[in-house]
């Protein structure tokens, strides 16, 4: 973070200071809410959680280096006592990212954000130094503390931001006003919450009439709801996709035999092959979307397509690929999941596993609510219609009506199986995998499927030729 007194902090957040010997002392480190990531010069925000109260801590955490405590009630070491933390950690970011001045990007959409966050954070940075949101770290807390990682020579700050209701955008654009707004797509990600689709374009359409005159909205050409939201905004309209009304577009889109995408980059400045190291087709709207960003930022065709094709991912368990030696190829992708994704991921499988056995090891989307038996339903069929060579559904209801949908849509008998949980899909993987196998594992966050993938990694000796 910029180096801040203080003196200043208690200003700018309203708080009164206890305890402390030296208001004019400088907290130049990260803001945490871990008292365990807590380094020399850090402010410690003392979150009172379900299970833990943060201001149980503050005395660990300024032995530890912290400079003082961002508290809702004296600790008993230096502390800045405000009403509400959460809503005083707003307000740091708010006044850092002022004071700063940095080009700051903010993104949206209901599936692909982190991964486009990732890309355009590989982008910009090949260009001036940059903070990204670490992970998904796109709430009202999470956003905050990225925000305040940023220093004097930051360039660029690109935020993800998540919503899970009417409202929630704004309140992080107030926080950290953006230049640029990019919204991805609008899905069925949370409709559960959201109620319907239009409900959540609604949400989404926040950021770009967020945007002030000057600005620029980067939205999907491709997705009827995203390109209707130009006429929520003030800002600069730039379009991205595969459609030829696009400013930023893809042609000649192909998958190279590993199943990474390549096409050519179209942008206002010129065009540049790009042949990306990530796995799958959708990641060509990521990319695009990215480049359309860097593009408003002043990087040429060229620059863009080479710092796509350099980019990795940095985030786990999305299309994470890994071969064992034994030949049996592990993506696991099991940080999230929603019809949008699932289905992305299902047709990277297919085109991953050409001439090899595909195995898809599937579980439940979360947040669906009515639309929750028709969308499983839909990717268990999808599965056969890709010539998946197994699916294995782990899990309760929704489970069983994945594996229904496959079993309806192709009768496929012992090519489709339920299992009760994670360690049962081991159990079966472990007994039937040979080497140059291709196993899929996706599902929402809250089914813990990573634990499979991770399982099948540690035993990558077990599986013998046959």
């Amino acid at each position: 973070m910029i180096a801040l007194s203080l003196a200043e902090i208690a200003s700018v957040v309203g708080g009164q200071t206890h305890d402390i010997p030296d208001p004019s002392a400088q907290v130049h480190g990260p803001v945490v809410i871990d008292s365990r990531q807590v380094k020399d010069g850090s402010l410690f925000a003392a979150f009172v959680g379900e299970r833990v109260d943060g201001h149980d801590y503050a005395d660990q955490a300024v032995r530890a280096g912290a400079v003082a405590v961002l508290a809702q009630r004296p600790v008993g070491v230096p502390a800045i006592v405000v009403e509400d933390v959460q809503t005083a950690l707003g307000a740091l970011a708010r006044h850092v990212v002022r004071r700063l001045g940095a080009t700051l990007v903010a993104l949206t959409g209901s599936a692909g954000k982190t991964s486009t966050k990732d890309l355009i954070a590989q982008v910009l940075r090949s260009k001036a130094p940059t903070v990204f949101t670490p992970g998904s770290l796109n709430n009202e807390i999470g956003l905050p503390l990225t925000a305040l990682t940023a220093t004097e020579d930051t360039k660029f700050l690109v935020l993800e931001m998540g919503a899970r209701g009417i409202g929630h955008i704004s309140y992080l654009t107030d926080l950290t006003p953006p230049k640029i707004g990019l919204v991805l797509n609008v899905g069925s990600a949370h409709i559960g919450e959201f109620g319907g689709r239009e409900q959540i374009a609604q949400a989404k359409g926040e950021l770009v009439e967020a945007l002030p005159a000057e600005g620029t909205a980067v939205l999907n050409a491709d997705d009827p709801l995203v390109r209707a939201m130009a006429s929520r905004t003030k800002a600069k309209v730039i379009l991205f996709g595969e459609s030829g009304e696009a400013d930023v577009r893809a042609e000649n889109v192909r998958l190279t035999d590993s199943g990474q995408p390549a096409f050519m980059l179209h942008t206002p400045s010129g065009a540049s092959e790009v042949t990306m190291r990530l796995y799958g087709e959708h990641h060509v709207s990521n990319a695009l979307a990215a480049a359309a960003v860097a593009h408003e930022l002043g990087m040429s065709a060229t620059e863009i397509a080479t710092a796509l094709s350099e980019a990795g991912s940095l985030s786990r368990w999305r299309m994470e690929v890994t071969e064992r030696p034994d030949g049996v190829t592990i993506v696991n992708d099991a940080y999230n999941a929603n019809p949008e994704s699932m289905r992305a991921a299902l047709r990277a499988l297919a085109a991953m596993g050409k001439g090899r056995r595909t195995w898809a090891v599937l579980g439940k989307m979360a947040e669906l609510g009515d639309e929750a038996l028709a969308e499983h339903d839909a990717v268990g069929r999808l599965a056969v219609r890709l010539n998946v060579g197994k699916l294995v559904a782990v899990g309760g209801r929704e489970a069983s009506w994945l594996q229904l949908g496959a079993y309806n849509e192709g009768s496929w008998g012992e090519e489709s199986v339920h299992v009760s949980d994670a360690q049962a899909a081991v159990d079966l993987l472990r007994s039937e995998l040979r080497p140059g196998d291709v196993v899929l594992v996706k599902a929402s966050r809250s089914v813990g499927l990573e634990s499979v993938a991770q399982a099948l990694l540690d035993a990558e000796g077990e599986v013998a030729a046959r």
